[in-house]
């Protein structure tokens, strides 16, 4: 903070993957919930002017019955993952209220891109697709394929949050897309774009968790009428854009090209 007097800080760090946050819950509370504590602690100290974005998660809700959360809907964590990012949230919430630090929490429905990590399922389906199609790889485990998820475009949630950011008066914002689908339908519909058998993809009981949120869908209501927010790129674009470029990375590669990736840099993948 010395070096760069900053303005504006916005925390994505966390161990961000619900899975591994089973194997290694102790380093996912520490980065999800002690590492806010130490960041908005030392805005209080250095300068309590500065404003403060804490990404918080969908999964937050975890088994909760209504059909659509929005930022009123009670929250159920169920993995390691999702109580720390409850803990931070009411961190940020009770620094908002005890200091008046400009804090705010986005509750962030799951958000794609291409360079999304390869243990996440899209991008996992994504790359697994593309190898199937240029003959890399035979077929593609996965877990729960009927678990279903409200799933936007990832440079239109970082648009959201900066306009959180830019609010006079500091509150908490779900960004969402207000539809749901199945990973089996993710499956389907980018192996349509990689021109594959969805028979291809297989579903293991390896790959599934020891406890799964079935259903989570978002209301951005409240971001459309405060933040004047909306997604505008729909689940089947996301699939297509992200399943052409992980094509786009294996051709490459097979041509002899080298370059920084998750999985192409081994020369293999996932």
């Amino acid at each position: 903070m010395n070096k760069s007097d900053p303005q504006e800080i916005y925390n994505l760090a966390a161990q961000s993957f619900v899975a591994a946050s089973f194997e290694q819950p102790l380093e996912t509370i520490n980065t999800g919930t002690l590492g806010v504590i130490r960041l908005l602690d030392e805005i209080r100290k250095f300068n309590d002017k500065i404003k403060f974005y804490q990404a918080g998660s969908s999964e937050m809700y975890g088994i909760e019955k209504t059909p659509v959360k929005n930022e009123s809907t009670p929250f159920n964590p169920v993995s390691p993952y999702a109580i720390a990012k409850l803990a931070s949230y009411w961190i940020v919430n009770m620094y908002r209220k005890a200091y008046g630090i400009h804090g705010v929490n986005g509750i962030l429905f799951n958000h794609e891109s291409p360079i999304r990590g390869i243990e996440f399922v899209t991008r996992k389906v994504s790359n697994g697709v593309a190898r199937i199609s240029l003959g890399l790889a035979k077929n593609l485990k996965l877990g729960n394929l009927s678990a279903k998820r409200d799933w936007g475009y990832a440079p239109e949630y970082v648009q959201g949050m900066w306009k959180m950011m830019q609010q006079k008066n500091p509150d908490d914002y779900v960004l969402a897309t207000n539809e749901v689908h199945s990973i089996k339908e993710l499956v389907e519909e980018a192996c349509k774009v990689a021109g594959i058998s969805t028979s291809k993809v297989i579903s293991s009981k390896e790959h599934l968790r020891p406890f799964d949120v079935p259903y989570l869908m978002g209301d951005y209501t409240k971001a459309k009428h405060k933040l004047h927010w909306e997604p505008k790129t729909k689940f089947k674009k996301i699939v297509k854009i992200m399943v052409e470029e992980d094509l786009s990375r294996w051709q490459r590669w097979l041509k002899g090209e080298y370059f920084p990736s998750d999985v192409v840099t081994a020369g293999r993948g996932s």
